[in-house]
């Protein structure tokens, strides 16, 4: 089991900037962040694996950056351009190989979380 721990959530007024980071106690294949906004289902942000593979949602794209530090076991979410739809509570999770997706069925390590929240 791995554990993981999030940080960096906080609030920032629209177009404003976060980086999130995800501290693994171990290393591992692929790591993937997910978010859920109040009342809805948690989506899928985007993941990389260990072999520098990285993916994202079209809603993220060019506004989001995944990146990871291999020595210190810990994933980031560098997130610019933020609006008011990006708020959510963000989850990193993990996996082991040989597959990396955004199907949250497939992951069975979670962080407890760590909230975002963006004002217009």
């Amino acid at each position: 089991q791995v554990r993981l721990v999030e940080s960096g959530g906080g609030s920032v007024q629209a177009g404003g900037s976060l980086r999130l980071a995800c501290a693994a106690s171990d290393r591992v294949y692929c790591m993937a962040w997910f978010r859920q906004a109040p009342g809805k289902e948690r989506e899928g942000v985007g993941y990389i694996t260990t072999g520098g593979t990285i993916r994202y949602v079209d809603s993220v794209k060019g506004r989001f950056t995944i990146s990871q530090d291999n020595a210190n076991n810990t994933m980031y979410l560098q997130m610019k351009s933020l609006k008011p739809e990006d708020t959510a509570m963000y989850y990193c999770a993990a996996r082991s190989g040989p597959y990396c997706n955004l199907d949250e069925r497939t992951f069975g390590n979670w962080g407890p979380g760590t909230q975002v929240a963006v004002s217009s």
